[in-house]
């Protein structure tokens, strides 16, 4: 025999109805705990059976949910205020734009790097970001110490040559 439609009303028999209100019970957790999980809720059920037991299910348990509730009682009275006069909604938009912006300005400079760097264009100096100007530092001053090495040797070089073209003098004969 398979399922059947159950007409929703009162279950007369008191011990039928502890037996339904145990299966039903059971059922109503564990859907109340897939949607816990499946949407990362937090919720608590609790209910009273017909002999008046109370009966609870939490995630993460009953008293965080109903403490949080309990909180939000006395919040839920200034955020009305704030919805109300648009201030929340404003400064979201406003943030969407500057979102939007944002990266509208990135997509425009890709293409402008894309554009430079196929002209063989070089930046300018006023356009690198600080790490780039540290390593353009770092660049220049590698460069002038290669150009004082190779003015030492350029003036050592040519010292030489000067002396090499000079006639030697030799002591006795300038005596003579």
């Amino acid at each position: 025999m398979g399922r059947r439609k159950i007409e929703m009303k009162m279950v007369k028999d008191r011990g039928s109805r502890q037996v339904t209100f145990s299966k039903r019970r059971n059922g109503l957790f564990k859907k109340a705990n897939d949607l816990a999980t499946l949407c990362g809720l937090e919720i608590a059920i609790v209910v009273f059976s017909p002999g008046g037991k109370a009966f609870s299910f939490g995630n993460p348990n009953v008293e965080d949910v109903v403490d949080r509730y309990l909180n939000r009682e006395s919040e839920a009275i200034r955020i009305p205020a704030v919805r109300e006069s648009g201030i929340l909604e404003k400064e979201n938009e406003e943030l969407i734009d500057l979102v939007k912006q944002l990266q509208m300005e990135k997509k425009k400079g890709e293409m402008m790097e894309k554009e430079m760097k196929s002209r063989g264009e070089l930046m300018k100096i006023e356009d690198l970001d600080l790490d780039e100007l540290l390593k353009l530092k770092e660049s220049l001053e590698r460069l002038r110490k290669n150009v004082k090495i190779e003015e030492s040797e350029l003036e050592a070089s040519s010292s030489l040559l000067l002396l090499a073209s000079e006639p030697v003098v030799e002591a006795d004969e300038s005596n003579s």
